[in-house]
C-alpha cells in the first residue's frame, strides 16, 4: 500500500475535548545564584535545544513546490517530523520518495486547502499521525490573479478570498487544540509585500495579505495564553513556478530589479530559513511580527539604480 493510500484508509475523528492540554500559566520566580550554578552543567544541552526541532511536529500546507517545499525540507532538516499536503497525487508521491531517500521524516496527504471538507480531513489525519499534538503550523497555501480591480469577477474575488484567507483562518481554528496540547505552538503565515505596499494589478491579493497580517497580530495576543506564537513572512518576488510567466517579460523583470535594492530575485531558501527560525525555541520571545523577505523592496523610496547625468 502506498503512503497516500495508507493515509486515506485511516481517518479517526478529532475531539478537542479528548485532548490532553498542558497549562501554559507558570509562576514567575527569580532564580537564586545557587540554583543557577546547579544547572550550569546542562547549559550546553539546553542551548543546543534552542537551535533544534528534534521531537517537534509540523504541518506545512502546499509543501511540494516553491517556498512550501523549501520550508518542508528546512524544518525536517532541523529534526522535525513534517506532514504536508498537495492537490496533486503524482507530485506528492514524487516528493515523498525524494524526501525518503534523503532520510527526511516527511509524510503527506492529498488536500485542496481551499475546500472546507478537505481541511477537516487534513487535520484529522495530522492528529492521528502526531498523537493529537502539533507544534508547528505553516499556512503556506495561496494564489494570485493579476487584474485591474474593475476587471476582477465575483468568482475570481471569491477564489482569492477563500484560498488566501478563509482557508488559513479555518485551519487555525481546527489546529488550535492540537497546538495548545503540544504545550509550545508556533504558527507562521506566508504573507506578501503586497500586504504593505501597492503592487500592479494586485489589489485583491494585497487585501487578502493585509488581512493575514492583522490576523497574525490578533492571534499572537489572543492565543499567547495557550503558549502559541503567531508570526508571518512577507516575500517579494521569489524564484518559483508561480512567477515564471510574469517574470518572463524582460521589461517587467527590469522594473522588479529597479525597485529592489539588492538587485536580485529571492530564493525559496531565503524564506524557508526565516520560517525555520520563527519555529525554533531560539525565537520563543518573538510573536505578532510580519517580517519582509524582499531584498529591501518595501523600504525603498526613490533610489535609482543608475545615476542620471544632468544636462
Amino acid at each position: 500500500m502506498s503512503q497516500i493510500a495508507a493515509l486515506h484508509s485511516f481517518r479517526p475523528t478529532v475531539s478537542p475535548s479528548s485532548l490532553h492540554v498542558r497549562s501554559s500559566r507558570h509562576s514567575v520566580r527569580i532564580r537564586s545564584q545557587s540554583a543557577s550554578a546547579s544547572s550550569s552543567s546542562s547549559t550546553c544541552s539546553r542551548d543546543g535545544d534552542r537551535w533544534s526541532l528534534h521531537g517537534k511536529t509540523a504541518l506545512v500546507t502546499g509543501g511540494t513546490r516553491g517556498i512550501g517545499r523549501a520550508i518542508v525540507e528546512e524544518l525536517a532538516g532541523f529534526g522535525a517530523r513534517v506532514h504536508t499536503c498537495s492537490r496533486s497525487d503524482t507530485e506528492l508521491n514524487r516528493c515523498l520518495r525524494e524526501w525518503g531517500s534523503e532520510g527526511l521524516a516527511v509524510t503527506g496527504s492529498i488536500c485542496d486547502a481551499s475546500v472546507r471538507d478537505e481541511r477537516l480531513e487534513l487535520i484529522e489525519t495530522v492528529s492521528s499521525f502526531f498523537g493529537g499534538k502539533l507544534n508547528i503550523l505553516i499556512n503556506n497555501v495561496g494564489t494570485n490573479i493579476r487584474k485591474p480591480t474593475v476587471e476582477v469577477s465575483h468568482e475570481e474575488f471569491s477564489r482569492l478570498m477563500s484560498t488566501n484567507f478563509e482557508s488559513i483562518f479555518h485551519l487555525c481554528q481546527l489546529a488550535h487544540p492540537l497546538l495548545k496540547a503540544s504545550g509550545m505552538g508556533s504558527i507562521v503565515f506566508t504573507s506578501s509585500v503586497s500586504g504593505f505596499v501597492s503592487l500592479k494589478s494586485m489589489a485583491v491579493q494585497g487585501a487578502t495579505k493585509g488581512a493575514i497580517n492583522q490576523f497574525t497580530r490578533s492571534l499572537a495576543c489572543e492565543w499567547a495564553k495557550d503558549n502559541i506564537r503567531s508570526n508571518a513572512v512577507a516575500p517579494w518576488y521569489i524564484k518559483t513556478s508561480m512567477v515564471e510567466q510574469v517574470l518572463s517579460n524582460e521589461e517587467y523583470l527590469e522594473e522588479v530589479y529597479s525597485r529592489t535594492p539588492l538587485q536580485r530575485l529571492g530564493d525559496p531558501r531565503d524564506v524557508s530559513s526565516l520560517v525555520a527560525f520563527l519555529c525554533l525555541p531560539a525565537s520563543s520571545y518573538i510573536t505578532g511580527q510580519i517580517i519582509c523577505v524582499d531584498g529591501g523592496m518595501s523600504v525603498n523610496g526613490f533610489d535609482p539604480r543608475h545615476d542620471i547625468p544632468r544636462s
